[in-house]
């Protein structure tokens, strides 16, 4: 990637877990693609708190609306569009996540087309851009058949911004993570939250209700990696007319997660998951693919954990007995 100088990054959801996590990385590395970081913007509904350096500036606004999202990616180098109503809120609100995943990721390009220096663009999709009858194993050529609204939303999103690519307005690509876990903090109105809950509450001692039968499969990627893969998606180049990429991940049943929980943290603290299916949840997860052909990421550079176990060791190895604390 070619950049004159230093950069401005803009991070949209900047005060969620995963855009407080990437802003400490992108400050702790002082660069992106060997270019320095010279202002780091967090936009957000909230302010992201915690950040005293001088390069970050948090701005505080609603992401649809094009004023405040111009004033935050003018000048800008990148963009990193993380911002979302999450999957369960999504589908029960759909006015709403309309507005937040579909609506506003429209605004985000125009602005960043305003710019007219073509800004890169890295937008976090989802693996609930497929569905109905799916293969073992999905494969780039896979059709996007999305299940839920929030499938639908990050579905159009994608197109939109392959095609803001393809008319030189920015220059885009789309990393498709996993389910994302373990998650620290409180449980979110995500479909996938439980997928982070049978991890975090046993190991901080509190029980935790499953809604999904154990047989169910995820496909699961760490915070520490989904990070890493971010930031390497970002310096990636000659993506060609294909600008979406499924990010690597653990192929792993719900089941072989307790498991994972038993041998590492002890059988006692597996014992605190208990499984209550709930049909609206199971429905859900039972349309998202279970294991993805990473061949084209892999040969790419990006790379996600060794296994169930090492998510599980590295959540419990981030935590340090500090349960739901964020280390930045």
């Amino acid at each position: 990637m070619e950049q004159a100088g230093p950069m401005k990054v803009v991070i949209t959801g900047g005060a969620g877990f995963l855009g407080r996590r990437l802003a400490a990385r992108l400050l702790d590395l002082g660069a992106l693609d060997g270019q320095p970081v010279e202002e780091l913007v967090l936009l957000d509904v909230v302010a992201a708190d915690g950040f005293a350096d001088p390069r970050v500036r948090v701005v505080v606004g609603d992401i649809a609306d094009p004023a405040v999202v111009r004033d935050a990616v003018a000048g800008a180098s990148s963009v990193f569009h993380l911002a979302a109503i999450v999957s369960g809120q999504a589908e029960a609100e759909f006015d709403l996540g309309m507005r937040i995943n579909l609506d506003a990721s429209r605004v985000l390009l125009e602005a960043c087309r305003a710019t007219g220096t073509r800004p890169r663009v890295v937008f976090t999709s989802s693996v609930a851009v497929y569905g109905g009858d799916l293969p073992d194993v999905v494969l780039d050529s896979t059709a996007l058949n999305p299940q839920t609204s929030y499938g639908v939303q990050k579905a159009c999103a994608e197109l939109l911004l392959a095609d803001y690519s393809r008319k030189a307005f920015v220059d885009g690509r789309v990393l498709r993570l996993p389910t994302v876990s373990v998650r620290s903090g409180t449980p979110n109105r995500a479909a996938s939250s439980f997928a982070s809950g049978v991890i975090r509450e046993p190991v901080a001692g509190i029980a935790s209700v499953c809604p999904v039968v154990p047989e169910t499969r995820l496909w699961l990627l760490s915070p520490q990696r989904a990070v890493d893969c971010l930031v390497a998606g970002h310096g990636l180049d000659d993506l060609g007319p294909n600008r979406a990429v499924n990010l690597p991940g653990v192929s792993v049943t719900v089941a072989e997660m307790v498991d994972a929980l038993a041998r590492i943290a002890g059988p006692e603290v597996a014992e605190l998951v208990r499984f209550e299916p709930d049909p609206e949840i199971q429905r859900i997860a039972s349309g998202w693919p279970g294991a993805w052909d990473t061949g084209r990421a892999t040969a790419l550079g990006l790379r996600g954990d060794d296994g169930i176990d090492a998510i599980v060791r590295a959540h419990i190895e981030e935590i340090g007995g500090r349960s739901g604390a964020l280390p930045v």
